[in-house]
């Protein structure tokens, strides 16, 4: 594939995803959330290596993990973005290790829709609502990610099979409100 291709290609795919993920933060009462995603994909650090290993039907980190061994696009995106699970690791004083945190609610329904939203564009027409869980299931003994957000995650992910869209979002939304709701008491306390 030529540059022009994959640079037109890369940006486009990068462009869709997000404002897919917006509409979808939106329904999740998590809208500036949304309107805030993956814009460090835009950054040269990120674009450049994008452009560099896009296919069209993968995530240029797989390429360049196979040319490097690792991808450094991706540990830029991972540490910017909360709303990737490997955000949320930290050094735990009593195990002597970095350990996954549990992500607070509204980053976790960020990811919730980040994982659908890219579903319905690597999977196009061949998308159902059980494509997100199928991937998250090809992933999951290799993921290091706290209990609690496990648990949440693959829960909206099955609730998503089970009941659809429009009846997950409105439990998202009610959930992130509820969370607000205490992080906002929590916040008060601590003043």
């Amino acid at each position: 594939m030529n540059f022009a291709k994959r640079l037109f290609g890369h940006f486009m795919t990068i462009t869709k995803h997000r404002h897919l993920v917006i509409r979808h933060c939106a329904k999740a009462g998590i809208l500036w959330q949304g309107l805030r995603h993956d814009l460090s994909k835009y950054s040269p650090t990120e674009f450049i290596p994008g452009v560099r290993y896009y296919t069209g039907y993968r995530s240029p980190n797989e390429g360049e993990r196979e040319a490097y061994g690792y991808s450094f696009a991706w540990m830029h995106h991972k540490g910017r973005n909360k709303h990737h699970y490997e955000y949320w690791n930290d050094y735990n004083l009593e195990t002597k290790r970095n350990e996954p945190v549990e992500m607070p609610y509204r980053y976790l329904a960020e990811m919730f829709c980040d994982r659908v939203a890219a579903s319905k564009i690597y999977n196009g027409k061949k998308y159902t609502d059980a494509s997100a869980m199928e991937y998250y299931q090809k992933r999951t003994p290799h993921r290091s990610i706290h209990a609690n957000t496990k648990n949440e995650l693959e829960k909206l992910l099955q609730m998503l099979i089970d009941c659809g869209e429009a009846q997950t979002f409105q439990y998202i939304r009610k959930q992130v409100k509820a969370a607000g709701a205490k992080e906002k008491a929590w916040r008060a306390v601590r003043k």
